[in-house]
């Protein structure tokens, strides 16, 4: 016996054929619709383009602003412990501060963003800013239309003609900047006016100047009010921080016009540090305010004093006080001053105690200002400012109501009620303090009452005096030292990089866009097709007649492009035809050394091929000299007469139903070595006449009168005599059409199979016109190894990816 030795190169995997001839089928249907793709591709593309062209280019502007913690300054360490300045911020906080509306509002202001001008192209009108062929000037303490669009057409250079472009207007109300209502019927503000001329209603008040436009020219504006626009700014600002260790702050907007968003944001970081600069100015004002207040009383009670001291001497003629005297006025100068130090405490802990009770918490002076060293106190009012200023920050923002404000407020409310204590506490202690002060002097004040009259008197004048210029020229030093640290304040941020714009748009994304249309391109159609094919019920595929029929596919015919009825007589080159050739080639392997051949037709309803596919295989059997006879069985739903062009007036039912034979009712079709019997006058019991002994004995008489002879028989899937009619055959097909039967009539060919017994039948695959890529293409394209499509049929050019793939195999 010989053995044969497995060549690992050589061995096949079934599995990974299957996946590739999946794979192949796969492709191949969605090339088969390659038109609608390409069509549907140039669609996505051509969108992609347009809406590349018409989109307005959108820049990102940028820049960095470095946020320090650490306040720094000559003058700013004199208060430092004071705490007189901002608290120290962090990057939350000035990322709020940056977000805030106020700051965005103050920024719109300062560049006068009230007024858009456009200019209109060939197809799209453009935001323009800087060198504005117009100028609008705006009274915006006045009610004005805001929102629709103006049109501006220049006439010559003194006057121009005005009309509403888009009139969807909103009436600004400056009285209440809260709200807007809108204006379904503006007045009538169209025609013609003067540059310069005031255009004025109950809801315009602005005029027009002409700065560089030409006659003829068009020049389009709109009004936006400052909240509108200040609130627009603020949502669109972005602020970020450059990562979680870095106080470096990048700030980001998004724009269409790079110069204005340039411009916007070094205004807005100028904005924010003057901001913070106020702020700072704000702490040494108050305490220079609070200053000067006690100097005014403090200077008028020194110059009384010592007009007095210079009065008594002139009219006494006494200058000096006595030794003894001397030393009575020093200790009692230390007390004095102690007292005036402490009265000016108390002075200052009222001034807080009045400010709490109001409520004036941005007007608070630090107490390290006026000596006090209280370390709690000092505390409170610290913790006091970073809570307002936190406070400030987020009202910009947030209205009060919010859960974050309200949190603030609690805080406050907790602080407030710690320091009134502490400051009533300080008052009764200084109060005391004052009293025992006040104690000490009166024993000073008794030995006073030892010295004589006249210096006595000199001393009490000389004492008060004394006691005015220590507390003036205390305050003076403390009103040099706010001067000087005003002087010296500079913001403690600074600003790192200034505003500038990306060269190249970051919206359209021009590439991606295309990249989107190509994609969408391919996958609308594929999906079309994925979904039509997983909806579709019909039978497409060959490949699921393998699969799923219980009994092989012979091959395929391929669709009847010859409008002849009898394409294998007629056509004899066509791809048709070749299939018939390779179906009648694939019988004499079915039944081999066998002579006389009887084959049977058959479907599962009507429709689906099976009398054109018995008719031209009879004909390719004649042509090749065969004695062929083509008998119609279908007694129900005749066709072949029709075909040949003949009456059906004898027939099969003829000659079962009466005496008639069958020799009498053979008809010729027209073309050498064929002959017909029709299936005759519908009778009223078909399946009777097919169950008579005579059927039986009459096909005996036609296989040995003929070659061959092929059987036309009803649906078996609709009729019940089919089945008995399957005895009688050599070889039977079960005809399927493509895009016409259902998958489910594969299910009948299996039953027919498995429940009924029958054998030698073979599913044939008919009108094929959907080439899946499997090799089963237009022709007979399948069999048991010699299936090709060779023959002599008419060629037929491949498509340019079908010879590519070709020639990739």
């Amino acid at each position: 016996m010989k053995q044969t030795q497995s060549n690992p190169q050589q061995t096949s995997n079934p599995a990974l054929e299957e996946d590739q001839i999946d794979l192949r089928a796969t492709l191949f249907k969605y090339l088969n619709h390659w038109p609608v793709i390409t069509i549907s591709v140039i669609i996505g593309l051509a969108a992609a383009f347009f809406a590349n062209r018409w989109a307005t280019p959108v820049y990102r502007v940028e820049s960095t602003v470095v946020v320090t913690d650490d306040p720094s300054g000559t003058g700013e360490d004199l208060f430092r412990a004071a705490a007189m300045f901002r608290p120290r911020s962090n990057v939350d906080n000035e990322i709020g501060i940056l977000k805030s509306y106020s700051l965005a509002e103050e920024t719109v202001k300062k560049m006068d963003l009230n007024v858009r001008y456009y200019l209109k192209g060939l197809l799209k009108t453009s935001q323009i800013y800087g060198n504005n062929p117009i100028y609008v000037e705006v009274d915006w303490t006045k009610p004005q239309l805001v929102g629709g669009r103006f049109k501006v057409e220049v006439l010559n250079q003194e006057r121009f003609l005005l009309t509403f472009e888009e009139p969807q207007f909103s009436l600004y109300n400056p009285q209440d900047t809260r709200y807007k209502s809108r204006v379904e019927n503006p007045p009538a503000l169209e025609g013609e006016y003067r540059f310069g001329e005031t255009i004025e209603s109950p809801t315009s008040y602005f005029s027009i100047r002409n700065t560089s436009a030409l006659p003829g020219e068009v020049v389009y504006f709109d009004l936006q009010d400052t909240p509108s626009l200040a609130l627009a700014y603020r949502n669109r600002l972005q602020v970020a921080s450059l990562n979680k260790m870095a106080s470096i702050l990048t700030l980001s907007l998004e724009t269409s016009i790079r110069r204005l968003g340039e411009e916007y944001l070094n205004t807005l970081m100028d904005s924010y540090l003057e901001r913070e600069l106020r702020e700072k100015n704000r702490a040494s004002e108050n305490t220079v305010l609070f200053i000067d207040n006690q100097l005014r009383g403090i200077t008028d009670s020194l110059n009384y004093f010592e007009s007095r001291l210079e009065q008594y001497r002139s009219e006494n003629r006494i200058f000096n006080l006595s030794q003894e005297g001397n030393q009575i006025f020093s200790r009692l100068q230390d007390v004095e001053k102690e007292k005036s130090t402490a009265e000016l405490q108390l002075s200052y802990y009222q001034t807080l105690q009045t400010y709490l009770n109001r409520d004036d918490l941005n007007n608070i002076v630090a107490p390290s200002v006026m000596g006090v060293a209280d370390p709690l106190l000092n505390a409170l009012v610290l913790n006091l400012s970073e809570l307002q200023a936190q406070k400030i920050s987020l009202s910009a923002n947030l209205s009060d109501q919010t859960p974050a404000v309200r949190e603030i407020n609690s805080k406050i409310e907790s602080v407030k009620r710690a320091l009134q204590e502490n400051v009533n506490s300080a008052i009764r202690n200084n109060q005391t303090l004052i009293t025992e002060l006040d104690s000490r002097i009166r024993l000073v004040e008794r030995e006073i009452n030892t010295l004589p009259m006249t210096e006595r008197r000199l001393l009490g004048l000389q004492r008060q005096f004394s006691i005015n210029e220590n507390i003036y020229v205390y305050l003076l030093q403390k009103r040099a030292e706010a001067e000087i640290t005003k002087a010296s304040n500079m913001p403690k941020n600074k600003i790192l990089d200034s505003a500038q714009a990306g060269q190249l748009p970051i919206s359209p994304r021009r590439a991606l866009n295309m990249l989107i249309g190509l994609i969408m391109g391919l996958i609308i159609p594929i999906g079309f097709i994925s979904v039509r094919d997983l909806l579709n019920i019909k039978l497409e595929d060959p490949k699921y007649l393998e699969k799923e029929a219980a009994v092989p596919l012979i091959g395929t015919i391929g669709r009847n492009t010859t409008g002849q009825r009898v394409p294998v007589f007629t056509s004899p080159r066509s791809t048709v035809t070749e299939s018939f050739r390779g179906l009648r080639a694939d019988i004499s392997y079915l039944v081999p050394n066998q002579e006389k051949i009887t084959a049977l037709f058959t479907s599962s309803i009507s429709g689906e091929g099976k009398t054109f596919a018995s008719i031209n295989l009879a004909a390719a059997y004649a042509l090749m000299g065969k004695r062929t006879l083509l008998i119609g069985l279908d007694l129900r739903k005749p066709k072949i007469a029709e075909e040949f062009g003949l009456t059906n007036d004898t027939g099969v039912s003829t000659f079962l139903s009466s005496q008639t034979t069958w020799q009498e009712v053979v008809k010729p079709s027209g073309y050498e070595n064929m002959d017909i019997i029709l299936s005759g006058p519908i009778p009223p019991n078909p399946s009777e006449l097919l169950l008579q002994e005579k059927f039986a004995e009459t096909m005996e008489e036609l296989r040995q009168a003929y070659d061959v002879v092929v059987m036309d028989c009803p649906p078996v899937g609709l009729v019940s005599e089919t089945k008995q009619l399957f005895a009688f055959a050599d070889v039977s097909f079960y005809v399927f059409r493509q895009d016409y039967s259902i998958r489910e009539n594969v299910q009948i060919l299996n039953n027919l199979v498995e429940k009924g017994g029958v054998t030698k039948i073979y599913a044939l695959f008919n009108d094929v016109h959907k080439d899946l890529g499997y090799g089963y293409g237009y022709g007979y394209g399948y069999g048991y190894g010699y299936g090709n499509t060779y023959g002599y049929h008419d060629e037929v050019l491949l498509p340019w990816w079908k010879r590519a793939l070709r020639r990739k195999k």
